[in-house]
């Protein structure tokens, strides 16, 4: 396949297109190696309709569109992506963070992790601190996956950081942040184990803890 057709397929928001596309993909048997190009290739269209939206030529039922267009697409392409992974890898806390409502990022990143074996509970978007805390302390994770698109979203990571060291539950977890405004200075600042914009890198940034 010409993984720039499924790209722009994706970022032109073409239903019929990204579907005739996956089945094509699907119908010639791929492997894991090649679901993972196309779920990159399905993050390179949504980067296009990110950048159409801050220009203004896309809108908000644009991007909700494009978030169910990428969370159909994706379950798709877990039936490849899930072959080799029957057992549970880990255990994750995953949240958009309070005061902010982009889910795109994260719901990428919850697929690439449930296919990569783990079990992933997501709390949604704008989660409050305490959202984060009791969920951690119900579950027990390994890791706490905090998601933000917006900078105030910064003090939100912070803030809920500082909960789980209130709470006694800091060193019992590893956190990983994702986003755009996310930095090596940001994630120092927040006090997480680490941070990235690529859904697929921070996946394996989660399967290095448990090994």
């Amino acid at each position: 396949m010409e993984w720039s057709n499924l790209t722009k397929a994706l970022g032109e928001l073409d239903e019929q297109k990204v579907d005739d596309l996956l089945n094509e993909f699907l119908a010639a048997n791929p492997t894991e190696e090649e679901a993972k190009i196309a779920v990159a290739a399905c993050q390179a269209g949504m980067g296009t309709v990110g950048d159409l939206f801050e220009k203004g030529e896309y809108f908000v039922g644009d991007l909700i569109f494009a978030g169910e267009l990428l969370t159909a697409t994706m379950d798709r392409l877990k039936t490849v992506l899930d072959s080799g992974s029957s057992e549970k890898t880990g255990k994750i806390v995953l949240g958009t963070v309070f005061g902010d409502l982009h889910d795109i990022g994260k719901n990428i990143f919850r697929s690439m992790a449930e296919a990569a074996g783990f079990e992933v509970y997501d709390l949604g978007i704008d989660q409050p601190v305490s959202a984060f805390v009791e969920k951690v302390r119900e579950v027990k994770p390994d890791i706490v996956g905090m998601s933000g698109v917006l900078t105030p979203a910064l003090t939100s990571m912070k803030d809920t950081v500082d909960g789980l060291k209130a709470a006694g539950l800091r060193d019992q977890v590893k956190i990983i942040i994702g986003g755009n405004p996310v930095s090596e200075s940001s994630c120092k600042m927040i006090g997480a184990d680490a941070f990235t914009d690529n859904a697929a890198v921070g996946v394996n940034i989660c399967k290095g803890w448990v090994k």
